[in-house]
């Protein structure tokens, strides 16, 4: 690098007040539990592994996300948190980047090098069935977005037996009065909350916070929309492949018997007084018990519970958004051309609802069909593009995804993609001059913009 890039930059880090250039020039960053250094990364400062709440082990097990205790020096943050518990699935189309473990409240922040306005800010939730997933794949980075002149932050939320799990040893104790059993939204609901409070530190601008998330990340979105705990946490809203909330009869009633009968499964009586010890007692991977989303879609009795609606911390989101109890803030919403279900299945057809319910009440709302597959794919029985391809092109993370099989027009997906959500991300609408225009749902006329049309993007009838 020559020397007076080098004083520019040092000029710029100086003048955040926030940061502090180093002789190194590793970035440092306080904030009201410590300081933390990041690590620049060609053109971008990250920072990795930061807690947002202490870790949810011991007596912590199925409780609220509680306030991380102060470090003291310089806490280094150059790499990322272990993700949260569980049976990694082998043939995920994001693998885990790190082993995971119950401690595991950890946050990721990426931002422009040199950049001294407020940045808007974009919140990532990861999918997997909320029993798989985490914040560490590669194509999850937010380094290519930053570029584009935004601020990306993503978390880990707790998983399966972890963050959804209820008992009457739990419902007795209410050691936090009435939340329970949805520990996971608590996570993201904390996170949120983090950011909030922290990401001016950063350069992030807390006024301007857009949540996005995938498949279970998604259906997260719309619990967070419906959510009465979190309101005012953010402004924009992007949701790919996810449906509203809850899953199926997932009631706190429920989600009681089949914790209950986990525990009696690893020989704990749900009236045996010494119960959630004995429970907190348990090894990890005595909680995980084979679950993942292989064990999730096997035949046989349920043993684990999905989110619930309990009512304070989530709610069932379709009755709220037809009683217009909701986050009024845009939204970009969408699916794959071949999702789960195919083109007429529940997240395609699933989309195309929201959208119309959104709009219907007012809110700015823009749809999207992701129909692009990256050649390297290609078959003669390719139908379309399948569920959760198109986070490495919203990403512009198609070259990792793909390596040395990435093609330019994989590649111009990834930039087409990614800008659009950049701009929505920014000002909460998506088009810039550069880019096919693309039309607010009208409920008297659907459209959506459908990414990767004839290898573009094309606006076309929603039908």
């Amino acid at each position: 690098m020559a020397l007076p890039l080098r004083v520019l930059l040092l000029a710029a880090a100086l003048s955040t007040p926030a940061v502090h250039a180093r002789s190194d020039m590793a970035p440092v960053v306080t904030i009201a539990d410590g300081a933390l250094r990041g690590v620049n990364e060609e053109g971008v400062v990250a920072f990795k592994g930061i807690p947002f709440a202490a870790p949810p082990v011991g007596e912590l097990r199925w409780r609220a996300p509680q306030p991380v205790l102060r470090w003291q020096g310089v806490r280094d943050a150059s790499r990322y948190g272990h993700d949260c518990m569980q049976l990694p699935f082998p043939s995920d189309a994001a693998p885990l980047g790190t082993p995971p473990a119950e401690d595991c409240l950890y946050m990721n922040v990426w931002k422009p090098q040199g950049r001294t306005a407020k940045l808007p800010v974009m919140v990532w939730i990861y999918g997997g069935g909320f029993v798989n997933g985490g914040s560490s794949p590669p194509t999850y980075a937010g380094a290519a977005l930053a570029r584009q002149g935004i601020m990306v932050v993503s978390f880990n939320y707790r998983l399966g037996r972890f963050g959804t799990f209820a008992h009457p040893a739990l419902t007795r104790a209410d050691a936090d009065e009435g939340r329970q059993a949805n520990y996971g939204y608590m996570d993201q609901i904390a996170a949120l909350r983090w950011v909030r409070d922290n990401i001016a530190a950063f350069g992030g601008d807390p006024g301007n916070v857009t949540i996005m998330g995938e498949s279970a990340g998604g259906m997260s979105v719309h619990a967070l929309l419906t959510s009465p705990m979190a309101q005012g946490l953010f402004h924009k809203a992007v949701i790919q492949s996810g449906g509203p909330m809850p899953m199926s009869d997932a009631t706190l009633a429920a989600a009681e018997a089949t914790g209950a009968a986990f525990g009696q499964k690893q020989g704990i009586a749900p009236d045996d007084p010494h119960a959630l010890t004995k429970l907190r007692a348990l090894p990890a991977d005595a909680v995980v018990d084979g679950l993942n989303l292989a064990a999730l879609f096997a035949a046989g009795p349920r043993t684990h519970s999905s989110p619930v609606a309990d009512g304070r911390v989530a709610v069932d989101s379709l009755d709220a958004y037809r009683a217009g109890r909701f986050a009024k803030v845009p939204v970009m919403i969408g699916a794959t051309s071949d999702d789960i279900g195919g083109p007429t299945g529940p997240m395609v057809t699933g989309a195309r609802t929201m959208a119309q319910l959104f709009a219907r009440a007012g809110v700015p709302t823009y749809h999207y069909r992701f129909s692009y597959v990256a050649q390297a794919l290609r078959t003669a029985a390719t139908k379309g593009a399948g569920h959760a391809s198109e986070i490495p092109y919203f990403f512009d993370t198609v070259a990792v995804k793909y390596g040395d099989a990435t093609t330019d027009t994989d590649r111009a997906i990834g930039r087409i993609s990614s800008r659009y959500l950049a701009n929505f991300v920014q000002r909460g609408d998506p088009n810039s001059s550069s880019l096919p225009n693309w039309r607010r749902t009208d409920p008297a006329l659907p459209t959506l913009m459908d990414i990767g049309a004839k290898e573009g993007a094309t606006a076309v009838a929603d039908h």
